[in-house]
């Protein structure tokens, strides 16, 4: 229960109000009163209905799609936030957008990322307050503090209870070299194998798989990654385990963009169930059979809590 200091308020733009309500109902206060809306020309309007003054303010806002639109809001809130003179501004981003431009991969490339998190530092941001950056380094961009919590826990509670019985048949799989350290993690956590899948990108998502390394014949494997965007990548990496011999093919990951013929592939493909989190909405006309979706609002809601009472973000970790 929060018992000191100044007042804790919790805002949500236009993103993912429903994560927000839950994160505010978990807190144990009200979601904040607040208005966001766009004039006639397109310019975003951000009203706060209520005195801010001292408080110490969490502005709930993923920046995922439309993307821009998203940022925007989350900016002029912050804004609006510092000039009322609010005591301390947490930017809460479940999903952190452009976090996949993190470096120069080409010359003459922007680092989108490295942008994004000056004009939240710039526009009042005192914290931020996100889960599974694309690049953890991203940490380092912000000029403010942040804290970076993990979907690996509430994923591997999930697999933990479902595999309780059969945990010697799973095997972790990693859809690519550059998630095998959080595939790795999952795996320690549900103590279970690990296998990689090394494959190539000839282009922009499409994906070539190459070779399995680890054994996974006879074996019901979780394929685990922090976002989903198209779903070439899962839905191509199940395919070719189930080719060398996997008996079945779990899904799973923090951020379901599933953009464009991502629930076609998934509603297509070997993958049994995908499971992702509500870092993004996932609103009815997305939803499948094969995906479930599970909430990260009780780890949020800790986390903020923590962070008003000043006490540690780490072991929410664990």
């Amino acid at each position: 229960m929060i018992t000191h200091g100044k007042n804790i308020k919790i805002f949500t733009a236009s993103s993912n109000p429903d994560l927000a309500k839950a994160i505010a109902q978990r807190v144990g206060v009200p979601l904040g009163d607040s208005q966001v809306g766009t004039f006639s020309d397109g310019e975003i309007f951000v009203n706060i209905g209520e005195t801010v003054r001292g408080s110490d303010v969490f502005v709930v806002q993923s920046t995922s799609y439309p993307v821009n639109d998203h940022i925007m809001e989350l900016l002029i809130m912050i804004d609006a936030f510092k000039r009322a003179s609010a005591g301390r501004i947490t930017a809460v981003i479940p999903y952190f957008g452009y976090a996949r431009q993190d470096r120069k991969s080409k010359a003459r490339d922007p680092i989108s990322a490295k942008l994004v998190a000056d004009l939240i530092a710039t526009a009042g941001a005192d914290r931020v307050l996100t889960m599974d950056l694309h690049a953890p380094q991203i940490q380092g961009f912000f000029n403010v503090p942040v804290d970076h919590l993990l979907g690996v826990p509430i994923l591997g509670r999930y697999y933990a209870s479902k595999f309780e019985s059969n945990k010697e048949e799973v095997v972790v799989v990693s859809p690519d070299l550059g998630s095998v350290t959080r595939a790795r993690n999952f795996a320690a956590r549900l103590d279970v194998p690990l296998a990689i899948i090394d494959k190539r990108r000839p282009r922009a998502n499409v994906a070539e798989v190459m070779n399995i390394i680890g054994d996974i014949k006879d074996k019901k494997v979780v394929l685990i990654d922090d976002m989903i965007d198209t779903a070439g990548t899962i839905t191509h990496g199940a395919k070719a385990l189930i080719e060398r011999g996997a008996k079945e093919v779990y899904a799973c990951c923090t951020h379901g963009v599933l953009s464009g013929p991502a629930l076609e592939r998934i509603e297509n493909s070997v993958i049994k169930e995908l499971i992702v989190l509500d870092t993004i909405p996932f609103t009815q006309e997305r939803q499948i059979d094969k995906i479930k979706v599970l909430s990260v609002a009780p780890v949020f809601a800790e986390a903020i809590e923590r962070i008003y009472e000043d006490l540690s973000v780490s072991t929410l970790f664990v």
